[in-house]
């Protein structure tokens, strides 16, 4: 089984009815982790479908593989992409990386100039994220919308969040700070423009020289 026996695209009104799956294995997921999970109802999960705001990926049998959602907080300056489930019978191809980079692509193609950001207890939700580029932060860089934090409350892990007044808890923190990758490329940029600068005021050097000897 490969990658190529999945279609891995945005989620629609045609979906919907996967959503009471997907939120069960969601709960048993986490359970089998032990860990906590923002809980959410087939109806939320639906109408994220409807929004267009999620992708679903569907072996070619139509069985539903994997599933990402998008959150935006704080009147849409905070992107979260959440809930990302694989199904386990379809786990170890690569599914999850691969919802990961569709989610992201469709946020940031619908919110340009949002911060990107998660909070995961999972190894490799966390490497997946560095990979595209996010990176560790405390919990004050992230949104402080009160609608976001008022999710964590069916975790079960929130009596440690609250305890610690929200700087921190199980769950690490990563963002993706458009403004913050726009600096790296313009320095690189520069950077590469100061080696094309000297590159040529070298050759420009040897030019001479060489005109020189000659003459």
């Amino acid at each position: 089984m490969t990658l190529q026996d999945f279609d891995i695209i945005v989620a629609s009104e045609k979906h919907a009815d996967y959503a009471t799956q997907i939120c069960d294995e969601m709960a048993s997921s986490a359970k089998a982790r032990g860990t906590g999970i923002a809980q959410r109802s087939p109806e939320y999960v639906a109408n994220k479908m409807l929004e267009g705001k999620a992708i679903i990926a569907l072996h070619k049998d139509g069985t539903w593989a994997g599933f990402v959602y998008i959150e935006t907080w704080s009147h849409g300056d905070f992107v979260a992409n959440s809930g990302l489930i694989v199904n386990p019978e379809f786990r170890k191809v690569g599914l999850a990386k691969a919802i990961k980079n569709a989610v992201f692509e469709l946020s940031r193609t619908k919110y340009p100039n949002a911060k990107i950001f998660g909070l995961t207890t999972g190894l490799a939700v966390m490497k997946i994220n560095s990979e595209l580029g996010y990176e560790p932060v405390t919990y004050s860089e992230l949104t402080q919308d009160e609608d976001f934090w008022k999710g964590c409350r069916s975790c079960v892990n929130y009596d440690i969040l609250t305890s610690k007044e929200r700087k921190n808890c199980m769950c690490t923190a990563m963002l993706w700070d458009p403004v913050d990758k726009q600096k790296q490329i313009d320095e690189k940029m520069k950077k590469i423009t100061h080696k094309a600068t000297l590159l040529e005021r070298i050759e420009n050097a040897i030019k001479n020289s060489v005109k020189t000897i000659t003459f």
